[in-house]
């Protein structure tokens, strides 16, 4: 059985590593957009496309051909839409659902295979690298379980991909708000929270939250 494993983060580079050992199946690594293209799908003619995370939309032509299964950190149908991780941590989620979907026509749409749950502590990045452990363990049940996927259930909550702009911290007034803000946009690809002033921006990393009057991290200072 041929798989792909379309993903452009670092962080999965454990999780291919993992996949790829697995005996009787063949895996392949899709990191670059303008690889995911039908002329490579057709060379590599994979029996499912296996995404846990991926910032562009699919195109038809390619799940209409392929059975193309996203990894999506909301307990579907609740969060449809971007930015899942941040929009839960804002409104105050300490854990959430790893639910593995088919891809369809919709945002976040499709019929469900799986679903996990996953701790929202820590930073971004320590959550994504703790949702691909997840994921290592989701992908094989799919597989060998043979799971199909059944529609969503429920009324849907749909969430809006938030700017790089709202991410800035000026208009908070509380401290854990703050730390909040500074560990969910702290991890590889993300533009860090930051306050600004009329002359400078100063963004935010490595946040420790000490009590609730007090948080250490580490900043930038760059001229606007």
């Amino acid at each position: 059985m041929n798989y792909i494993l379309l993903t452009e983060k670092k962080w999965h580079d454990v999780l291919f590593e993992y996949l790829s050992v697995r005996s009787n199946e063949e895996w392949v690594r899709i990191s670059d957009r303008k690889d995911f293209n039908l002329e490579t799908l057709k060379s590599i003619r994979p029996d499912r496309i296996f995404i846990p995370h991926w910032s562009y939309i699919i195109p038809a032509s390619i799940y209409e051909l392929y059975e193309c299964i996203v990894f999506h950190m909301t307990d579907l149908p609740f969060g449809r839409g971007g930015s899942p991780l941040q929009n839960l941590i804002v409104r105050g989620h300490k854990e959430t659902i790893i639910s593995a979907l088919r891809v369809n026509q919709g945002i976040d749409t499709g019929p469900i295979y799986l679903k996990k749950p996953l701790s929202l502590q820590g930073t971004a990045q320590e959550i994504f690298e703790r949702a691909s452990s997840v994921i290592e363990k989701m992908i094989p049940e799919i597989i060998e379980q043979e799971i199909k996927p059944v529609s969503q259930v429920g009324e849907p909550v749909i969430f809006k991909r938030r700017k790089r702009s709202d991410g800035q911290m000026n208009k908070l007034n509380n401290v854990p708000e703050v730390y909040d803000y500074i560990r969910m946009l702290d991890a590889e690809g993300y533009p860090p929270a930051y306050v600004e002033t009329e002359s400078l921006k100063i963004e935010f990393f490595s946040a420790e939250n000490i009590n609730e009057t007090e948080v250490t991290a580490n900043v930038r200072i760059t001229k606007k």
